[in-house]
Parts: C-alpha cells; structure tokens; sequence
C-alpha cells in the first residue's frame, strides 16, 4: 500500500511560516509545533453537529484548507505525521487515552492520536491536536524532568503500562493523557475515531470544543464558555449568548469559517442553553 501524500505541500508550509521546505531538525519540529497550534484550530464542530468525520488524508486536507476549519487529534495529528515524514523526519503515529478531568488513575479507552519523532537516537513525542492543553513544543520522552513549552511547564512519567503526559496548571501537576508505544495502523485510528465521532456516550459528540494557541495566550471554547488565557494573568471568560455570537467567535477568534444553516443554529443554541 502506498504511502499518503500531501496534495499542496508548499501551501501547508507557507501556513507554517516557511517559504521552502526545512530541514528535519529539532529546531525545526519546534517551530513547526507550535505554529500549527496556533495556525489551524482544534475543533469538533461535525461530531455535535452528528456529522461523519473522515480521516482519510484527502479528506483532510479538503476541510482545513478548502473549507477553512479545524480539526481534532485524528485530522490534525494525522496530517502533521505526513507532514513531518515528508520532510524526512523519523516519525510514526502512537495512541493514548484521554485522563485530563478524571480522578487520578482512571483508565480510559484509547482515543488519542499523536506523534514519536526520533531525531538522532534521541526520541520525542509531538502533538499539535490535544485541544485547549496541548503541548506547543515536542517534549522529550525518556526523561522525568520539567520540560518547558513557550506556554506551560510538561512532564512525563514512565509506568508499566507506558507514560503518564502532565502539564503543569498553577501549582498543580495535572494529569493529561496516558499513552505507550505500541504500532498503530490505520484500522487503530479508524477504531477510535468511529468511538470519538460517534459513540453516544463521546464527550465529542455533547459537547462543542474549539482551541487555539498565540504569543503567551491560549483561547477555548466549551460550548458556551469562552476564555482566553494568558501565562501569568487571570483568564477573561464571557459566555456566548447566541448562535450568531457562536458563529462570529468561531470566525474571528478561531479561525474556522462555517456554511451555517438553520439545523447549525438549532444546534448550537441547544448547546450554548438559557
């Protein structure tokens, strides 16, 4: 079976900031990460919306650059691995389970998508599609030590059963993601994406997300919660109050553009609520 390749790679990198393609260094996977968090936003609007999520990298590529959205960790991560391997990095998919928000040592299925990327023996995970806590540079993965992001402190803890991914939120070390280094294919992914897009008890399918990373700032949206928060600095929060307030948020602070009807309104008010 032949490899997946990207139909426009100069204009993927020119969303990067490069002009030509880079060199596979770390250096580089560092810039690469943290622009493509702020470049394409996370978001999960076709799950609330009861939509397929097509993961396919053609597919891909037609919603983030044809139709101006986002995406989450199986779009997004997805097409930044291709990305990096055709820059001719030393990189392949791994999965983890989702434990932001659970009690310490919960056990939850394998929904995560992210990258290892090994750069002269020494191995990194990279993630550009966990949401409103993801990591904006490549961490390393064989080392307990406080690693610094140009947004918050991470570490990884090895365990038996593989690594514990924690960020580090105030004073309080928080729990991200479990994850190992089994093989992945892609029947893995198709698996837990059906469960993400689909499932009726998939937090994707009740409740809308969207996130997008700056210069010292992090934006969210949890239905009708937004925030922006900025390293040092209370967050300022405001509820949306409409559809048509959700529509413009989502254009103008995330940078996803919509075809909305009226079904997407409905929606999107249920969700917002009195």
């Amino acid at each position: 079976m032949s490899e997946p390749r990207l139909s426009n790679l100069d204009l993927y990198l020119q969303r990067l900031g490069f002009s030509t393609p880079p060199a596979p260094t770390l250096e580089t996977l560092r810039h690469l990460q943290l622009r493509h968090t702020g470049a394409f936003a996370f978001e999960n609007i076709a799950t609330v919306l009861g939509e397929p999520v097509l993961i396919d990298l053609p597919s891909i590529e037609q919603k983030i650059f044809q139709h101006n959205r986002g995406g989450y960790c199986y779009e997004l991560n997805g097409m930044f691995l291709v990305l990096l391997q055709t820059l001719g990095f030393d990189a392949r998919g791994i999965t983890g389970r989702v434990v932001m928000g659970q009690p310490e040592g919960a056990w939850t299925a394998r929904t995560h998508r992210l990258s290892l990327v090994t750069l002269d023996g020494v191995r990194y995970i990279s993630d550009v599609g966990f949401g409103g806590m993801v990591p904006t540079a490549p961490l390393l993965l064989d080392t307990a030590a406080e690693q610094p992001t140009p947004h918050e402190p991470y570490r990884i803890e090895q365990h038996i059963d593989g690594y514990t991914l924690r960020a580090k939120v105030g004073e309080e070390w928080r729990a991200m993601y479990i994850f190992d280094l089994q093989r992945q294919e892609g029947i893995d992914y198709t698996v837990g994406n059906w469960y993400v897009s689909t499932h009726p008890e998939s937090t994707f399918r009740k409740q809308l997300m969207a996130a997008r990373t700056g210069d010292g700032w992090r934006r969210t949206l949890n239905n009708g919660s937004f925030a922006i928060h900025r390293i040092g600095e209370e967050s300022q929060r405001r509820q949306v109050a409409d559809a048509d307030d959700l529509i413009a948020l989502l254009r103008d602070e995330f940078g996803i553009r919509l075809s909305v009807d009226a079904r997407m309104k409905q929606v999107f008010e249920q969700l917002i609520g009195p």
